[in-house]
């Protein structure tokens, strides 16, 4: 299994949490803009407003750039609704802000299936200028309190979209297909586990495969997925690979007939990286795929994934689900 960690960097910035007031430390903060900033209740039981509030006091909003929320609750587990109706509600005092990552949170504070999620749409529509978004974890899978939710939006600035998931919902992906997004350059969907709510089917991606609605997609991630032989086939000959320049299929149950869906179909000699990383290939699919990186000049990642029976499909898993 793939381990959940915090970030360390975002944005191409160093990630800096926000600390508490400490008299024996009088560490002066860093520049506003020179760090992501990072805002975590865990360590310190304080509710989510106040450490929103000494954020705002303490820090030249104006400057700040790229933004993480870490564990917003201070005891048990809660709705991350009022983070995003306290970032709409000040989204006025960040005219600089243009990456954000809802829910760094690792395992060992909460586990991804157990986050608390909300509709993150309108964050999108507060903060216009908002170059990369993020968000960690799904909820429960169906719509409703406490689960992921995704409306149809437009959005002129946006190049990265990014969703870490151990059960994707397809409303999401469905809704990242009905959107507007013409700036969009990277998308990275980790569609998890059917028990944790992973419904996606390759039909909710015909949108993005067909590459009509995101017409600057340089970078596609179809990751961490239990029908990842099924992905693959539709990968083959979807009109969008063809301007991709880095591909990912990564992280799921991709087995010898989606390497070979993939060996057969258009080409994949024009990408500058193939990710198949955690994979259940056979030896002779992993040469294949090895020669044609050799051939063809294309970085490929096949670091394999555990298997406990070479001849039955059950023992395949995704990395990240709970």
């Amino acid at each position: 299994m793939t381990d959940i960690t915090h970030h360390d960097s975002f944005h191409g910035l160093p990630v800096h949490t926000l600390q508490p007031p400490s008299p024996t430390d009088p560490t002066a903060p860093p520049a506003a803009g020179s760090v992501a900033w990072r805002l975590d209740c865990y360590p310190y039981e304080l509710p989510f407003e106040d450490v929103w509030g000494r954020f705002l006091d303490e820090v030249d909003t104006t400057g700040v750039r790229a933004l993480l929320i870490g564990p917003w609750w201070d005891g048990d587990y809660t709705s991350l609704s009022p983070v995003v109706d306290a970032i709409v509600a000040d989204a006025h005092r960040f005219p600089a802000l243009r990456a954000l990552f809802l829910a760094d949170v690792e395992s060992e504070e909460c586990e991804l299936s157990w986050l608390q999620l909300c509709d993150i749409t309108p964050v999108l529509e507060a903060l216009p200028l908002l170059e990369e978004f993020g968000v960690r974890g799904c909820g429960d899978g169906a719509p409703g309190e406490g689960s992921l939710q995704l409306r149809p939006v437009r959005h002129q600035a946006l190049r990265t979209l990014r969703f870490e998931s151990g059960g994707l919902p397809g409303h999401v992906v469905r809704a990242v297909g009905a959107s507007g997004l013409p700036a969009l350059e990277h998308l990275e969907f980790w569609f998890g586990s059917e028990w944790y709510g992973g419904d996606t089917t390759v039909a909710d991606l015909a949108p993005v495969l067909s590459g009509a609605a995101l017409p600057r997609l340089r970078h596609l991630g179809l990751q961490n997925s239990e029908i990842q032989d099924e992905i693959a086939a539709a990968v083959a000959s979807a009109p969008v690979v063809a301007r991709l320049e880095s591909l990912s299929l990564s992280m799921g149950t991709l087995g010898d007939s989606g390497a070979q869906a993939l060996l057969d179909g258009q080409p994949l000699t024009h990408l500058s990286v193939l990710d198949l990383h955690h994979h259940f290939l056979s030896d002779p699919f992993v040469a294949r795929i090895e020669e044609l990186g050799a051939r063809s000049g294309v970085q490929v990642r096949l670091d394999q994934g555990d298997r406990w029976d070479d001849e039955d499909d059950e023992a395949r898993y995704v990395a990240v689900s709970e």
